[in-house]
């Protein structure tokens, strides 16, 4: 598929790229404090801004769920993300605030809390976790629609326009930018969701019978391609990755209160439902008017090139970029800093805390290329989250839970813990690959029936657990 621009949609995305390398390279001196967390200052308008824009990176995978699942895709990806947001909010947002006076990064957290190894260990999981893979991709390919290049030279191009103001700029760059890419995402999803209602009768014409597959209309899918009540409980564990999201953590930092972070996700969470709300109606209207798409990814450009003239196209297209490119740099940024402080600086003997932007901007390079040869070797965003939410959750989920809870008694030893995240890692990405290899992506066939994630958890759970209760026999004795 190519995007057909007029002029005016030309010069509407290249002042955005041109914006893009102004906020890059202008001159600024900076701390590290700064440059990695942002003075821990942000605002409760930076904070809502920045969180939502990089939350909301997989806009190609939204479009590609809507299109192929129908109402499923808000079930699933949409409202259990909520709930542990919520759940975020109330019970973590302000600990983790309170907690990160010498914290950059989860790792951190992991070595103030547990042991050094502990911490190399989670901030390996987060810098394969945290991988950008899924954006790039979703870049690549809506470059890929617009100039006709070779999908690996677009994901290349748009890695390079993604990073290069946070190698120069850090995290107060990222945050500036994401702000202008709220803006724009909401404008263009506004754009096209009224074209919609307005040009095909309401909300209401989706519900004419034949305008779309019954299946769609399910909230809970259809039982007889493998969903229902079932699949979603399966997504709200996959959900649970909001907890120990790095993204979450990073903005919690960096918030100027425990208020603002607290307040700041909530409000993230309004504009999350209203923003789902025209992902998925657009979705819907992209089923049914274009009905035979080879390519579900495809479903928005694919609605654009129909309904949208001149001018509102090209804001349409900034409005799915502005989000892939938002995320593509934070979770670039967030695995830059993890390898730069959480495995060089931290395992060089002098600790020079100098040179931490220069460990940094290393660790973006190492973590763009990783993420581009992730995107090729799985060329889908619904797989690639599926896949990083079932191997990495279980493993990283309590010790984080355990070191924010108000009862330090409730958090195990560090080689317990240690051994909790090491086996949860292992046997979920077993559990995964046996089913790929047993059956397929698309229909795997997992022991016992089982998701990938409930054996890692169940595994997790059994070090994790005797830890603690090991602990407290040991003090009673005592």
């Amino acid at each position: 598929m190519h995007a057909h621009f007029a002029l005016i949609d030309w010069l509407i995305l290249g002042c955005y790229l041109v914006f893009l390398l102004v906020v890059g390279f202008w001159p600024r001196r900076q701390s590290n404090e700064t440059y990695l967390i942002a003075d821990r200052n942000l605002a409760l308008p930076l904070f809502v801004a920045t969180l939502v824009a990089t939350w909301y990176g997989g806009i190609l995978g939204a479009g590609e769920f809507s299109y192929s699942y129908g109402l499923v895709a808000w079930t699933t990806n949409g409202f259990p993300y909520y709930f542990f947001a919520i759940v975020f909010a109330l019970f973590l947002a302000a600990r983790v605030r309170k907690a990160s006076i010498h914290s950059y990064t989860i790792p951190d957290m992991l070595e103030r809390e547990y042991d050094r190894k502990t911490a190399l260990l989670g901030a390996f999981f987060a810098f394969v976790y945290a991988s950008p893979s899924s954006y790039i991709l979703m870049t690549g390919l809506l470059l890929k629609i617009l100039f006709g290049w070779h999908l690996l030279f677009a994901m290349v191009v748009g890695t390079i326009f993604s990073i290069v103001y946070v190698y120069r700029g850090g995290f107060l760059s990222d945050v500036r930018v994401n702000t202008l890419q709220f803006f724009l995402m909401f404008t263009g999803f506004v754009i096209i969701t009224w074209m919609c209602l307005a040009r095909y009768g309401g909300i209401h014409a989706l519900f004419v019978p034949g305008a779309l597959p019954k299946d769609h209309l399910l909230w809970l899918g259809d039982p007889r391609q493998g969903e229902g009540l079932g699949y979603v409980i399966v997504w709200f564990f996959i959900a649970l990755v909001t907890i120990t999201d790095p993204g979450f953590h990073q903005r919690c930092y960096a918030a100027r209160t425990p208020r603002t972070a607290v307040v700041g996700i909530l409000l993230a969470v309004v504009c999350w439902f209203s923003f789902d709300f025209m992902t998925n109606v657009t979705g819907l209207f992209a089923r049914m008017l274009c009905p035979n798409l080879a390519d579900p990814r495809m479903a928005y450009p694919a609605l654009a090139q129909k309904i949208l003239p001149a001018g509102l196209k090209g804001l349409f297209y900034l409005g799915m970029l502005a989000p892939v490119m938002a995320s593509t740099i934070s979770y670039t940024f967030i695995s830059g800093v993890t390898i730069g402080r959480d495995f060089i600086w931290r395992m060089s003997t002098h600790k020079n805390e100098r040179k931490l932007p220069q460990y940094t901007a290393f660790g973006l390079v190492s973590s763009a290329l990783l993420a581009i040869w992730i995107a090729l070797l799985v060329p889908s965003v619904v797989q690639q989250w599926y896949a990083f939410g079932n191997v990495f959750v279980p493993a990283m989920l309590l010790p984080i839970l355990g070191a924010y809870a108000p009862d330090q008694r409730w958090k195990a030893p560090a080689n317990f813990t240690f051994v909790s995240m090491l086996l949860g890692v292992v046997v979920s990405l077993g559990c995964l690959v046996y089913g790929w290899t047993h059956g397929g992506v698309n229909n795997p066939n997992f022991p016992f029936g089982w998701q990938p994630m409930y054996s890692g958890l169940l595994v997790c759970v059994v070090p994790y657990v005797s830890g603690i209760v090991w602990q407290q026999h040991h003090i009673h004795s005592s």
